[in-house]
């Protein structure tokens, strides 16, 4: 439904290393960058098509990680992923905003981690087919 969605962030090039190395864990790469004069932008995906996109550019009236309520979920390949981009986040500067676990309660098989990024923005690694050993 949705073909790709992108974030404003603060600092372009710390956004990268973030990115870079948490996204590579659940199995996402940067396949794409612009950086000129005039747009600075990376975007990542897999199997050749950048689905996410990070840029400083934007309104300088509009706040970076601000907007409520909005986050973005990444699909993972498994558990141990999440919890290696979990701590991976937290190592690079993000924030915990919901360990790695099962969430029965958003429905059977859904397990999740929840990171605010070093600019605010509210981001999830997830699966759906999670069954308890």
């Amino acid at each position: 439904m949705i073909d790709h969605a992108s974030f404003s962030v603060n600092n372009f090039s710390e956004s990268l290393n973030f990115y870079d190395k948490t996204l590579k864990l659940i199995g996402y790469e940067r396949l794409m960058t612009f950086d000129t004069e005039d747009v600075q932008a990376a975007g990542y995906g897999k199997n050749n098509k950048p689905d996410f996109w990070i840029s400083p550019q934007g309104s300088p009236e509009e706040q970076i990680g601000q907007a409520r309520g909005v986050h973005l979920a990444f699909q993972a390949p498994d558990v141990l992923s999440i919890k290696r981009w979990y701590n991976k986040c937290l190592e690079l500067g993000g924030l915990d905003n919901g360990a790695p676990g099962p969430r029965p309660e958003y429905h059977e098989g859904y397990y999740a981690a929840f990171i605010i990024d070093p600019n605010g923005w509210r981001i999830e690694a997830v699966i759906h087919d999670y069954k308890e050993k």
